[in-house]
């Protein structure tokens, strides 16, 4: 056998032992079991993981959900405490600048007055008739138009509220602070809504809490709209949220409140006719 032949054989020992070694690396885990334990620890693992995520969110949506319906539960609280509404209240929601005193003094005169003409034009009726006017124009003439001008207000209110709440949502996605829209509104809007967020601006100025603020707002103009606005306030204040979103979703539910009750009276206004 000469050197050709043994330098062959010890190229193809070479050969036979590196493939071993080869086989060796590739087939080793598989027959130890090491790639299934390592499988096995990586499903272990991410599963773990996965279960703190959900069990994270879980936690932060029973958190929200929580908090939101304690919101709502102060809320309806502080409804349920302002059924009786005094007569100052009323006068704030009618949005004149007077005293209960002069109220009352305006409407003994008012009183005095219906008393003196009826008695004065029929002088043949009996005397309790003259009180009874004067009684009725003491109680209740100045109760009824202390009502329709609240109402009045109400419905104008009403129509600018929803242009109030666009000014916010367009000043938060452009990066203006909240109590920058609001001084905005309380600046260039029509009263009473002008007269509200300047309240509302005085309010926060010295410390209250914007969403107490709005419920102020709300006892002074007691209307759904401006419940919504409150309770999106405090809802936002307490869990959070994308406020420009949440607002906008507002301004369109009001304004398809508006359209709605504009329809009613549009279709009711036929048989209002006939009758």
């Amino acid at each position: 056998m000469d050197s050709n032949d043994l330098l062959l054989i010890g190229l193809l020992a070479l050969a036979a032992v590196c493939a071993g070694v080869i086989v060796f690396v590739v087939l080793s885990p598989l027959l130890s079991g090491a790639r299934r334990t390592d499988k096995r620890i990586q499903g272990v693992t991410e599963s773990k993981v996965q279960r703190l995520q959900l069990k994270t969110q879980t936690e932060t949506a029973n958190n929200r959900r929580r908090q939101v319906a304690d919101t709502l539960k102060d809320i309806e609280d502080r409804q349920k405490a302002r059924e009786k509404v005094s007569l100052r209240m009323n006068l704030q929601r009618a949005g004149l600048d007077i005293t209960p005193r002069s109220f009352w003094m305006a409407s003994l005169t008012c009183g005095l007055v219906c008393a003196a003409i009826a008695m004065v034009s029929m002088p043949s009726l009996p005397i309790y008739v003259p009180l009874a006017i004067g009684f009725v124009g003491t109680l209740g003439l100045p109760r009824f138009i202390l009502k329709r001008l609240v109402r009045r207000r109400q419905n104008k209110f009403i129509d600018e509220f929803a242009n109030a709440i666009d000014v916010i949502v367009r000043g938060v996605k452009s990066g203006l602070p909240v109590g920058d829209c609001i001084r905005i509104i309380a600046a260039e809007t029509k009263d009473p809504v002008k007269t509200e967020f300047r309240l509302l601006a005085e309010s926060a100025a010295m410390g209250i809490p914007l969403p107490d603020a709005a419920a102020k707002m709300y006892d002074r103009v007691p209307l759904a709209e401006a419940n919504f606005f409150s309770i999106v306030l405090s809802i936002q204040n307490k869990a959070g949220g994308n406020l420009s979103e949440t607002l906008g979703n507002l301004s369109r539910v009001l304004r398809d409140r508006k359209k709605m009750r504009e329809k009613i009276n549009a279709m009711s206004m036929e048989a209002k006719a006939s009758a």
